[in-house]
């Protein structure tokens, strides 16, 4: 994500939580990185249990402070719907 995110926070938070499209969450921790902010621990689970792939589009909406709500186009340019299930409740975070 580019450096400007930055600017809309007092403190760059250290984690995210990323909220799909069905109000699932996730936790992932935020580092800078080369002249960017990088989504780092947790962001490798999330991409493969939500299957994302090269030629997707992933949009990010800043909710709360401290919350992403993240949604994944596919190659053809449809919104992906991801479900909790059980593959996801090792990882899911819950509220």
């Amino acid at each position: 994500m580019p450096l400007d995110l930055t600017k809309h926070f007092t403190a760059m938070p250290t984690e995210f939580k990323l909220r799909n499209n069905t109000d699932c969450s996730w936790r992932v921790t935020v580092k800078l990185m080369n002249g960017r902010v990088t989504l780092d621990q947790g962001w490798a689970t999330f991409a493969a249990v939500h299957q994302i792939k090269i030629d997707y589009m992933v949009t990010f909406k800043l909710l709360t402070p401290d919350t992403l709500k993240v949604v994944i186009f596919n190659d053809d340019g449809i919104e992906v719907v991801n479900k909790c299930g059980k593959h996801d409740e090792a990882f899911a975070t819950r509220d």
